[in-house]
């Protein structure tokens, strides 16, 4: 396994034990876990504005659900 060192202050490195405590994880757990999440959140809200900036250059056109209701019906209430 590869280690990797972070370096932060004395009372950064209090505060981050006592959410590791508060959570019940170590204190690298903690670290690894939240980084790999912001990570991987913050991919995916960069993957989705490009997705979203081809589907604009793209010129093609979203429909409302109202108009997707007319065409094929609604569900009886």
């Amino acid at each position: 396994m590869a280690t990797i060192t972070v370096r932060v202050s004395n009372d950064e490195k209090e505060w981050l034990q006592y959410m590791a405590d508060f959570y019940g994880v170590t204190l690298s757990d903690l670290i690894k876990d939240y980084s790999m999440s912001d990570l991987e959140d913050e991919y995916d809200r960069q993957t989705a504005e490009v997705a979203h900036k081809q589907w604009i250059d793209s010129g093609k056109q979203s429909v409302s659900m109202d108009d997707i209701m007319k065409e094929f019906g609604g569900i009886d209430e």
